[in-house]
């Protein structure tokens, strides 16, 4: 569907939930809305898109990211968060408390309590996961565990996934659970999607843009691009984020000698972020877990092919030779015969940047992830 279909649809939607809608809030809960995450990513989004006038989003903010905390910080905040969300819900009154968590240990238990929270305070709760594991892999050391996760998994009025095969294995585990799947979603900027952005005598540009860790494969992009470098093939590569694993990327690039073929920027943001997509030629994102992340969609938004590994939800949004290119996670070799294919097919990676704007601007839509959170919380206001 095109964008402006989407507007229309939309439009017409908040017309009929308006009156409905205008007295209900819904507090979202989630990371600072500064912080370099795609859960924040996405907060920001929904705090910034239509539903937002009809639906009065606030935002809570939970976790470390984007916080500057000593460990004593970390400990009261611990401690006293709960009872913040408690009087947040007690002073704005939200009917729904919208909760972004991720499947990891850390972040599961702390969220629990505010699942918990929320419940007790009686509102209803949109549970929504952002990757991390599957619920049968979590604690599956612990038969006690995996018990009350299942039980836990049955306190959310509707658990939302980002992807069909997340939805297939959480309906497996928790068949009772009330799931739907939405997919993330970006604006959609203007792209220059012209031939002469990828001429042939121009060296190829591949960018990564997010968290700096070792899982999300950008180690095996370094060491492509020093296997380039000896089959005397010219590209350019640029990360750009922070993250535990920046030092050592910054030691990788100057052992291997790469100083003049890439580069580490720190993180970057609107009209900035926008700009390097622009220039890209090539988002190479090997990694080896994933919900779905936000930069695959920005890159094909913007014109920059994928060259990714099939984790998580990114089989959903891509196909292989159609808008990008799959490479095995942990194999440095097949991402740079990927890279080199792309370097000297640039008839096929202008073709696969078409594909990919075109299959952003129809299904990734923020107006598309409006529409659909809109029918979910109408309906628990019901």
């Amino acid at each position: 569907m095109s964008q402006g279909g989407a507007i229309n649809r939309i439009a017409a939607f908040s017309a009929n939930v308006m009156t409905a809608a205008r007295s209900c809030d819904v507090l979202l809960l989630g990371p600072a809305l500064t912080a370099v995450s795609g859960v924040s990513t996405h907060v920001n989004h929904l705090l910034e898109s239509p539903l937002s006038g009809h639906f009065g989003l606030r935002h809570f903010q939970v976790g470390s990211e984007g916080r500057n905390e000593s460990r004593a910080g970390v400990v009261v905040r611990m401690i006293t968060s709960p009872f913040a969300l408690a009087a947040c819900l007690v002073r704005w009154r939200p009917r729904i408390v919208h909760l972004n968590t991720s499947f990891v240990p850390r972040g599961y238990w702390r969220d629990v309590i505010y699942l918990a929270v929320a419940k007790a305070l009686r509102r209803k709760v949109v549970y929504q996961i952002h990757g991390g594991a599957l619920p049968a892999d979590l604690f599956a050391r612990s038969s006690v565990l995996t018990k009350l996760l299942r039980r836990v998994l049955s306190w959310p009025d509707v658990i939302v996934l980002l992807s069909q095969s997340d939805l297939a294995a959480y309906h497996a585990f928790a068949p009772r659970a009330r799931l739907v799947r939405i997919a993330n979603a970006v604006p959609i900027y203007h792209a220059d999607l012209r031939t002469e952005r990828y001429r042939a005598d121009r060296t190829l540009e591949i960018v990564y843009l997010g968290r700096l860790a070792a899982d999300k494969g950008i180690f095996e992009s370094i060491e492509a691009v020093s296997i380039l470098r000896n089959r005397g093939v010219e590209v350019r590569l640029t990360l750009v984020g922070s993250g535990d694993a920046a030092a050592a990327a910054l030691r990788a690039i100057a052992a291997a000698g790469l100083g003049e073929r890439v580069k580490l920027m720190a993180p970057i943001f609107g009209a900035a972020k926008q700009q390097v997509w622009q220039q890209a030629h090539v988002f190479a994102f090997p990694s080896q877990r994933e919900g779905l992340p936000y930069s695959l969609l920005e890159a094909m938004s913007a014109g920059a092919v994928p060259v990714v590994s099939a984790v998580g939800a990114i089989p959903d949004v891509m196909q292989h030779e159609v808008h990008g290119l799959f490479v095995p996670t942990r194999d440095a070799h097949a991402l740079a015969d990927a890279l080199e294919r792309l370097t000297h097919d640039r008839v096929l990676l202008h073709r696969l940047a078409v594909a990919s704007r075109a299959r952003i601007a129809e299904q990734y839509s923020v107006m598309r992830l409006a529409e659909e959170f809109a029918t979910v919380y109408t309906t628990l206001l019901k």
